[in-house]
């Protein structure tokens, strides 16, 4: 059997469960390792993830939370950016020299600035990294829904082995070996989709909705470049793509940190992942660094800083200097 014949899911949650549902579509083994042991238990025997209420979990997913279920196959690394390292550790002694390692995480390590496939190559040297990103909410890929997402390895032939394995009709992934993009694009898209949420929180219409996107984009590619990005890459699924969806709905739950923001109740989001929130103040911190102009992310850092108030960021932005567009 093949190493692209199996997949091992790490991390339950709502991501996770989608990613073993398609995965099986694609015709692999499929195994998924919860971190809790209580939680893999209730999975098992209901077949429904707490965080995707209604939708079930195929019966060809296995269930179980001893990280060595993941020593063969593909590997995918479904847990929260800032999660990356403590999981990667705990699945370092369990994995074989040269196991693809999929990060499906979007997020930049606070501390470190280090990318996801960056502590990856830190902790689990001995593993090939990947990254997997683009415009797609757990719910539809998990009820198999058209979706296409953009896949980076070091390796072209790498990259491309591992879309073959984990596409299949209704899941899409786009190869590449721009890794450094697809994981910019996917960290930047967050932090900007919760200035997009204030947005329409405060009901500043479409067009002012269509311009931060706009705009917001244009930071995202400016940091892009600077990190030596492709601009393919920046302008594809995992970049542009990614940025439309995130920044259009509030399903995304960083859009929904925004929209909260906005309303005065941030507690209303604080109960569900919002990975922009963690990765804000590092994109403005890199940014910074390297003097690149990015004021709609450095609002939304300084606003969950606490540093600025969401009335004050609208107003610095609204006036700042008129300038040729770039």
């Amino acid at each position: 059997m093949s190493v692209f014949d199996k997949v091992a899911v790490i991390g339950a949650g709502a991501w996770g469960t989608a990613l073993a549902n398609t995965s099986v579509r694609a015709g692999r083994e499929v195994v998924l390792v919860a971190r809790d042991e209580a939680a893999a238990r209730a999975l098992a025997c209901r077949r429904e993830s707490p965080h995707l209420p209604g939708i079930a979990l195929s019966s060809e997913v296995t269930v179980t939370h001893e990280a060595a279920a993941a020593r063969d196959g593909i590997v995918l690394m479904v847990v929260p950016a800032q999660a990356v390292r403590e999981a990667a550790t705990e699945l370092a002694p369990h994995l074989h020299a040269g196991a693809p390692l999929v990060v499906c995480a979007k997020g930049i390590e606070r501390g470190t600035q280090k990318f996801m496939t960056e502590v990856i190559a830190q902790v689990v040297p001995q593993a090939t990294p990947a990254i997997l990103s683009g415009p797609s909410f757990a719910a539809d890929v998990a009820r198999g829904l058209p979706t296409a997402v953009t896949l980076a390895a070091g390796d072209d032939a790498m990259a491309a082995a591992l879309s073959r394995a984990l596409g299949c009709t209704t899941f899409r992934p786009y190869h590449t070996t721009d890794v450094r993009g697809v994981e910019i694009g996917g960290a930047a898209k967050n932090v900007l989709a919760i200035a997009a949420g204030i947005v329409a929180g405060r009901k500043l219409g479409a067009s002012a909705l269509a311009a931060l996107t706009t705009r917001g984009f244009a930071e995202l590619v400016r940091f892009g470049r600077a990190h030596g990005a492709q601009a393919e890459t920046l302008a594809g699924l995992s970049g542009l793509g990614d940025l439309i969806l995130t920044c259009a709905s509030p399903q995304s739950r960083n859009f929904a940190l925004g929209q909260a923001l906005a309303e005065g109740h941030r507690e209303a989001a604080a109960g569900k992942l919002s990975e922009g929130l963690y990765t804000a103040a590092v994109l403005a911190e890199m940014a910074a660094a390297r003097a690149i102009d990015m004021p709609i992310a450095r609002a939304v850092a300084d606003i969950l800083a606490g540093r600025l108030t969401v009335d004050a960021a609208i107003d610095a932005l609204l006036t700042r200097p008129f300038r040729a567009e770039g």
